[in-house]
């Protein structure tokens, strides 16, 4: 039986009795009874989750920014003759985005999803003392999905990171942000209470560019305007950035308790690259050219399957050239995953958020035979 279990039984026997007592007692030992019930039961609303709402909220801000858009505008568009007599016409358009971000440094720095803040001329972020901050856009990070800005001044409350590695399914959770602009009313971030759902959740390159990997669930209701904002265990600590929801149907926008967060771990390197850099160089080179297997080429080669890329050039002295990689050899397998075409490799690069210095284990076959080799991927020549 855990702490909370007995407190709670016991925090009931007290009642039942006390209720019996009062039945039972005279009327000035009553009044005094349900003076004691009461302050009981009032102090009672007060827990973990409560306390830990009202230390963070002052670090949780509401993000304005002032977006520029493009989009074209034809009836032609998929028509092959009359759009090349009326092509796209391309319009810039302003556009509020709204979202939520944290301060994780007391002179001011703010962690924010990349899509709350991209291609935005202003930034305005608003604190719960109810100021507002131009934001310097530090860096962005399109592939983590994650941007930081910078306020001026010194002396702000921040959040405190927690370890994303150490999360339990169903432990307790608390999200807060900026839902549907409601920051801008009342000053206050929106708090919603739920449990870690599912870990690890993989969804992948998305039509953005972004890379949703590892992702933690939670049923912490997490709407529109919540993006950008944290993810908190019970003592306060940050464990994930809330980044999108499932919704169930592509008319609504409401949660439906399946919410996702960037895992704060992974947030962490990509804050320090950005706060030192600006960016973060993703760039790789590997000295190899390979080209997708077909037909005629598995037939030339006598292979049984198509699935796979050949190797058709390796630079001297690259990444490919000291793995023993050979002009000729067919890759199967990148990090247990398999090939069956080139931008199979790049996929799993990019999903896997590998970059110059990071390792690739590549299954082979050469001749008939296969092998296993490891190409430690390079800083491409400037």
């Amino acid at each position: 039986m855990g702490v909370d279990e007995i407190i709670e039984k016991s925090l009931y026997k007290f009642v039942v009795i006390a209720q019996l007592s009062i039945m039972f007692a005279a009327p000035e030992i009553v009044a005094q009874n349900k003076e004691e019930i009461n302050a009981v039961i009032y102090n009672g609303r007060r827990n973990i989750i409560t306390e830990t709402v009202a230390k963070s909220s002052p670090a949780v801000a509401g993000i304005n920014a002032i977006q520029i858009r493009e989009y074209s505008r034809t009836p032609f568009a998929n028509d092959p003759i009359w759009s090349l007599l009326f092509p796209d016409r391309v319009f810039k358009q302003r556009v509020k985005s709204l979202g939520s971000g944290f301060l994780i440094t007391s002179d001011g720095f703010v962690l924010t999803n990349s899509h709350v803040i991209e291609n935005a001329v202003e930034v305005v972020v608003t604190l719960s003392d109810g100021t507002d901050h131009e934001a310097e856009i530090v860096g962005v990070d399109r592939t983590s999905d994650i941007a930081l800005l910078k306020l001026k001044g010194k002396d702000f409350p921040f959040l405190e990171f927690g370890n994303s590695d150490d999360i339990i399914i169903a432990e307790w959770v608390i999200a807060l942000g900026n839902p549907f602009g409601l920051f801008d009313i009342s000053k206050k971030p929106t708090a919603t209470v739920g449990v870690i759902s599912g870990l690890n959740l993989d969804f992948g390159q998305q039509e953005s560019g972004r890379v949703y990997q590892d992702m933690i669930q939670t049923d912490a209701s997490i709407n529109s305007g919540n993006s950008g904002g944290p993810l908190l265990n019970a003592i306060g600590e940050v464990i994930g950035i809330n980044t999108f929801i499932f919704t169930g149907s592509r008319y609504s926008e409401g949660s439906i308790g399946i919410g996702f967060a960037i895992p704060i771990n992974r947030a962490i390197s990509v804050y320090k690259e950005l706060k030192k850099y600006g960016k973060v160089d993703r760039s790789f080179w590997t000295g190899m050219d390979v080209r997708d297997l077909n037909r005629l080429v598995a037939k030339h080669l006598d292979l049984e399957t198509e699935k796979g890329v050949l190797i058709t050039n390796v630079e001297k002295k690259s990444p490919a050239d000291k793995a023993g990689l050979m002009v000729g050899d067919i890759i199967i397998e990148v990090n247990g995953e398999e090939v069956i075409n080139d931008d199979d490799i790049f996929k799993i690069i990019e999903e896997n958020f590998l970059r110059a210095g990071d390792t690739l284990i590549m299954l082979i076959r050469r001749g008939n035979s296969e092998r296993t080799l490891r190409m430690i991927l390079g800083k491409p020549n400037r």
